[in-house]
């Protein structure tokens, strides 16, 4: 592949025959494809210029700055499961994190009114932030999540892909390097199929082999992709028993239909609670890295009054009244997806007009009138005995019992349930979902 870089490419499918272990998750998220509406310039781009990271002095006083930025991550990721919820009664899976750093990034090379509409959509007071600080607060995210831990294993990365006919701005692609990380690519999009090959094998190897075909096609008249990918996999800190799985265990999708499912059962240790004015058990459970889990299984028929009253407010009072309680714990083993295009979704959460066809990324092309036309995001998980992801919450109402008694609660999670994944440090939401369907 002479117009991309070679040498990352094979760096990047050094660990692909890794064993997964019991565990794994990728996101490929929010992977945006801008078609080129005008002439492009006449330079060809061989070898785009990489640009070495900010000094480590400039990166140690930027770490903390994520916390200005994570709130927001938080609350998108609730409006944005909220629309999805709204329109399909099946599972839902996607990586607020993903979707919030390719937006963000796309701010960085759109001009003045689509950024600030970009990171307004996402939920910021540019008012109360300005940008510079948010673009800080992602490298700052970004760098803090990679971080090396022998017992999570968490990679995020974003590639921007150029067509080679583009002359790009040196100074974009320079602050996209320094504060999104991003590996930059001229690629030939005027042969599509082979160049959806190339870039679907690199996805894949950056992911460990997990991630196949996350594009089904390319347009010739693509001129710009941006891919941002995110691998985790962790163990529970407490193990499920393989030898204690129900091999059938019975799920009840809606009031009409069920399935069965091998389902997990121990009795150990968990913080959890019911709130008894939502009508739903949560439950945090821990892994051994720096990750939690938070389930929201609710009542039969509140499924609804659950999702509408999703704030950040009531994650935080869930957190403050979670208490240890040794829990008869059974939970489906589980495998789930989702893929979405987001240009028709972003839309209805305060996206007007960003994916119109007077969208300019001039600001990274160097060439006017790039229409952003496919935003698009896919995710995965898989649950078992051994490992799952990360989940941690905050929220609301008290336990339904005393901490001194020797009453054993029950959590069986035999009917749809929600799903949310945390990084700890960082208070990252890296995941939320809904498993309705287990297979």
């Amino acid at each position: 592949m002479k117009d991309w870089s070679e040498t990352r490419m094979k760096k990047a499918g050094k660990k692909e025959g890794k064993e997964m272990g019991a565990v794994w998750l990728w996101l490929l998220g929010a992977g945006v494809l801008a078609f080129v509406h005008g002439q492009p310039h006449s330079a060809l781009v061989d070898k785009l210029v990489e640009v070495a990271p900010a000094p480590n002095n400039q990166l140690s006083e930027a770490i903390p700055a994520y916390h200005k930025i994570t709130p927001t991550i938080t609350s998108f990721a609730l409006r944005l499961y909220k629309h999805l919820a709204s329109e399909s009664p099946g599972n839902i899976v996607f990586s607020p994190v993903s979707i919030s750093c390719t937006l963000a990034l796309m701010a960085l090379g759109a001009q003045a009114n689509i950024s600030t509409q970009i990171l307004e959509g996402l939920g910021f007071n540019l008012t109360e932030i300005p940008e510079a600080d948010i673009h800080w607060g992602f490298q700052s995210l970004l760098h803090t999540l990679v971080l090396p831990s022998p017992k999570l294993e968490l990679k995020v990365g974003t590639s921007l892909f150029l067509d080679k006919k583009l002359q790009p701005q040196k100074h974009a692609v320079d602050r996209i390097r320094e504060l999104y990380g991003a590996l930059a690519f001229a690629a030939n999009f005027t042969d599509a199929a082979a160049t959806g090959r190339q870039i679907n094998h690199y996805v894949k190897k950056q992911t460990y082999g997990q991630v196949v075909d996350c594009l089904q096609e390319l347009s010739p008249d693509t001129r710009l992709l941006l891919l941002n990918y995110v691998f985790f996999k962790a163990k529970w800190k407490q193990h499920f028993h393989s030898y204690q799985t129900q091999k059938q265990g019975r799920l009840s999708m809606d009031e009409k239909m069920s399935t069965h499912t091998p389902m997990m059962h121990q009795k150990v240790m968990h913080r959890f609670l019911y709130d008894q004015e939502l009508a739903c058990t949560v439950l945090q459970i821990e892994y051994s890295g720096n990750a939690l889990a938070l389930l929201i299984l609710p009542d039969p028929g509140k499924m609804g009054q659950v999702e509408a009253a999703l704030q950040p407010e009531t994650l935080k009072k869930w957190n403050k009244f979670l208490l240890p309680s040794l829990l008869d714990l059974h939970l489906p083993r589980f495998a789930i997806s989702g893929a979405y295009n987001l240009e028709e979704i972003l839309p209805h959460i305060g996206f007007t007009n960003v994916f119109n066809t007077e969208t300019d990324l001039s600001g990274i092309t160097g060439q006017l009138k790039k229409t952003i036309s496919r935003v698009l995001h896919k995710a995965t998980v898989d649950m078992n005995e051994r490992g799952t992801e990360a989940g941690a919450a905050s929220g609301l109402l008290s336990q339904s019992q005393s901490q001194n008694t020797t009453w054993t609660p029950h959590s069986h999670f035999n009917r749809p349930f929600l799903l949310l994944l945390w990084e700890v440090t960082t208070q990252s939401l890296l995941f939320m979902g809904k498993v309705v369907d287990p297979a």
